[in-house]
Parts: structure tokens; sequence; C-alpha cells
């Protein structure tokens, strides 16, 4: 794993840093560890004028807006506790963040991430959030279908399961782009954007 270079517009594309995701148990980061990692590189792509764009998961309390398919496994049903889906503060209050709203597990699909993206320019996004084997691989597939360099910060992203994010992290992301901690992206970003 390693991160080779970043693009003169690169956007930090955070998933799902959200009041109701981050309490639940996470492995093999611990959600705050994470918090704590993206909020670095929030940053430090602040500091460069650089995107930073706040992904959140959301749906309509009567369940009008889920999604449709038939699966055979459904996730628990239950009602969500007001200000679930907002933005963890560590990440929030920033003007000049873009903030997407997705309605499934991806970022790209029912979504204007890709206009945004593109009207600023970027041809690659550095990912981080919870959780690795679903919203952040989900975004990290479209986006390489999506024509954009896609570049996975491997200790700001955890999951539920560590089997599914080693999966991801071993398996998955190299075939999508490069991967790196935290570290390696902000000495990378140091030098190429300073």
């Amino acid at each position: 794993m390693s991160v080779s270079t970043l693009d003169p517009r690169t956007a930090l594309v955070v998933i799902d840093l959200q009041q109701g995701i981050v309490g639940m148990p996470t492995q093999p980061h611990a959600a705050s560890d994470v918090v704590a990692r993206t909020a670095e590189l929030a940053a430090a792509f602040r500091a460069r004028n650089l995107p930073v764009v706040l992904v959140r998961v959301s749906f309509a309390a009567d369940g009008s807006d889920a999604l449709p398919g038939r699966t055979e496994r459904q996730g628990p049903a239950r009602a969500f506790p007001e200000g679930w889906d907002f933005v963890v503060d560590e990440l929030s209050g920033h003007p000049g963040d873009i903030l997407v709203t997705k309605r499934n597990w991806g970022a790209f699909h029912g979504t204007g991430l890709d206009v945004q993206l593109r009207r600023r320019g970027v041809t690659q996004i550095v990912l981080t959030g919870i959780s690795t084997s679903i919203g952040v691989e989900s975004t990290a597939r479209a986006a390489y279908e999506h024509g954009y360099h896609v570049t996975v910060a491997t200790d700001a992203v955890t999951d539920s399961d560590p089997v599914s994010h080693a999966h991801a992290v071993e398996r998955i992301f190299p075939r999508l782009g490069e991967s790196g901690s935290t570290a390696e992206i902000l000495e990378l970003l140091a030098k190429t954007h300073a």
C-alpha cells in the first residue's frame, strides 16, 4: 500500500461520520480515531483550498425514501433519533465544505456529488469514513467508474466487521486506486500542495 501522487485538484470525501453512526462499535479502528484522523486531513485540505465533501446518509422518518429492492438480509428496522444524521462536531461548521446527503450506500448515485466535484475540476478523491465495506467501498467503486483517481486513507476507515474491512482494504481498494495511512497522505499533501 502506497500513495504515489495527489492531483492538483484532489478532494477529501468523508463518508457517514455522523452522530448516529460514530457511536456504533467498529473494528479495527475506533470510530473516534477515524474522526480524529479525518479531522486532521480535513484541516490540511481546507488550508490548501482543496474541497472537503461531507457525505451523510439520511432517510425520511416514515421510510418513504428507503431502498425498494428485495434482499436476503435486511438491516434492523428502527426509528432513528433526532439528529442521528448530523455530521459530527469535529467536522462540521466550515461554510466552504460541500454537504452531500445520500439515501443509499454509495455517495454518487442519486446525489449531486459528481457534479460538485467536476465543477471544481476535481480529478482525484481521498476517502475516509464508516463503514469500510459498505459506504466507503461503494463510493470508491463508483468514483473509479466515474474516472476519478481514488485514494483510501486506510487508518481513517473502519467497519462493524473486521473481516469485511480487511477484504475491502486488501482485495478491493488496490483494484480501484491507491491507499495509505493518514500520515502518508498528509506528507504527500505537504510536498505536492505547499
